[in-house]
C-alpha cells in the first residue's frame, strides 16, 4: 500500500501569524488578533486540538455574519476593591478572557486577591491559555466559564449542561508550575467534532445519541448529547459552573446559552478568575519551597504495576507542547483545507509545512 500524507506540521509562529492576518481581515485589531492567536496555538501545543485552529473559521464565520463584535468596548466595573464585573461588549473571547486576567492580576498584586466575572463573552478557547498568564507573574489563579449546552445531566438524555471548563494554576520554586485544565465532560465536544470531520469512532461513554444511548458514532453524538465525567460529580460541577459564570456574573446561563455554529444570535457567555498571591499567608519564598516539596513528593509515589512513575497534573501537556515546539505542529489535512480556504477568502498567506507526516 502507499504512503499518502494523514498530517502536516506547521511552525507554530507562523501559524500564529496567519491567524494574526486572517483576524484582521474581518476586522480584528492587531492586539487583539494576536490574543486570539495565542490562545489559539496554545491549545494546539498543548495537545488539546479541539479549541485550537479548528475553532478559527467558526470564529471568522461568526465575525462575517456579525453575531461576534471585531472592536469591543468593554466596561469594567469595581464594586469593591478586590472585585470587577466586565461587560465584554460580545467581544472574540480570549480577547474578553485576556482582559478579565489581566484585570484580576493587577488588583491581585495590589489587593491580595481578586475575583473577576465577565458577560457578554464568547468562547474563550483553552482555560490554561489564561491561567499562565498569573502564574508567570508568581501568582495563584483559577478560571472557569460556562459554556452552550452540549451535555446532559445525569439521568437525562437532552442537552441541558455545557461541557464548562475549569483550571487552575499553582507556582512552585524550582519545580514547573502545577497547570491543570479540564472540561467538566468526559471528553471536550470539540474532540467529538474533530472526530466526525474525519470520519473517525470515538471511544464508548463520550456520548449519547438523540434517544439516549451509548454511541461511538460522532455525528450522532453531535446530535445528541456529550456526557459529564465522573457520572454525578462531573453533571453538579458543571451545573455549579455555570452558576456563577452565567447566573452571578449576569450572562446567560442554562438552556439561554446560544452555540459558535448558531451565527444568528449572540452567545453571551460568562467566565470567572480568582487570582491570589502566594504571600498572603507566608513568605512567597516559603510557598515555593513548601510547593517544590509536595510536588516532589507526588513524584516520589510509588507507581502502580505497568506505570513508569506519577505524574504531577499539566506534565503532559508541558511534555506535548515542548514536543511540538520543536516538531511542529500536527495539523490533519481537513483542517487544512479549511484553513487554506480561509486563506483564499481573506488574502493571508497560508504557511508551508515545516514536515509532512505519513502513515500506512
Amino acid at each position: 500500500m502507499s504512503s499518502k500524507p494523514t498530517n502536516n506540521r506547521f511552525d507554530p509562529q507562523a501559524l500564529a501569524a496567519f491567524t494574526v492576518a486572517v483576524l484582521e481581515s474581518f476586522g480584528v485589531p492587531d492586539e487583539d488578533a494576536r490574543e486570539v492567536a495565542a490562545n489559539l496555538i496554545l491549545a494546539e501545543l498543548r495537545g488539546v486540538a479541539s479549541h485550537g485552529l479548528i475553532r478559527l473559521p467558526v470564529y471568522t464565520r461568526r465575525l462575517a455574519a456579525g453575531a461576534v463584535n471585531p472592536r469591543p468596548k468593554m466596561v469594567v466595573s469595581n464594586p469593591y476593591p478586590a472585585a470587577a464585573l466586565i461587560d465584554g461588549d460580545n467581544g472574540l473571547g480570549a480577547v474578553v478572557g485576556a482582559r478579565c486576567m489581566d484585570t484580576a492580576i493587577e488588583i491581585a498584586l495590589k489587593q491580595g486577591t481578586a475575583f473577576v466575572v465577565a458577560k457578554h463573552s464568547n468562547h474563550y478557547g483553552p482555560a490554561a491559555f489564561y491561567i499562565e498568564k498569573a502564574v508567570a507573574k508568581g501568582l495563584i489563579a483559577c478560571s472557569i466559564s460556562n459554556a452552550p449546552p452540549n451535555m446532559a445531566p445525569i439521568g437525562g438524555r437532552i442537552r441541558f449542561l455545557g461541557t464548562n471548563p475549569f483550571a487552575i494554576g499553582i507556582p512552585a520554586g524550582k519545580e514547573d508550575p502545577l497547570i491543570f485544565d479540564a472540561a467538566s465532560s468526559v471528553a471536550a465536544r470539540g474532540k467529538i467534532i474533530a472526530a466526525a470531520e474525519q470520519g473517525k469512532v470515538i471511544p464508548n461513554g463520550w456520548a449519547i445519541d438523540p434517544e439516549g444511548r451509548p454511541t461511538t458514532d460522532a455525528k450522532a453524538a453531535l446530535a445528541g448529547a456529550v456526557l459529564p465525567f465522573g457520572e454525578a460529580k462531573g453533571s453538579a460541577i458543571s451545573f455549579i459552573i455555570d452558576i456563577i459564570s452565567g447566573v452571578y456574573s449576569g450572562a446567560a446561563f442554562g438552556l439561554k446559552l446560544n452555540t459558535l455554529e448558531n451565527l444568528s444570535s449572540i452567545q453571551n457567555l460568562g467566565h470567572a478568575f480568582f487570582v491570589a498571591r502566594t504571600d498572603l499567608f507566608q513568605s512567597a519564598d516559603s510557598f515555593a519551597d513548601r510547593m517544590d516539596e509536595i510536588l516532589g513528593m507526588l513524584k516520589a509515589t510509588p507507581p502502580a504495576a505497568g506505570v513508569e512513575r506519577v505524574l504531577v497534573p499539566g506534565e503532559i501537556e508541558r511534555r506535548k507542547r515542548s514536543q511540538l515546539e520543536k516538531e511542529g505542529i500536527p495539523l490533519p489535512v481537513e483542517i487544512v483545507s479549511q484553513l487554506e480556504e480561509l486563506a483564499e477568502q481573506s488574502g493571508a498567506e497560508f504557511p508551508k509545512t515545516i514536515r509532512q507526516s505519513t502513515k500506512e
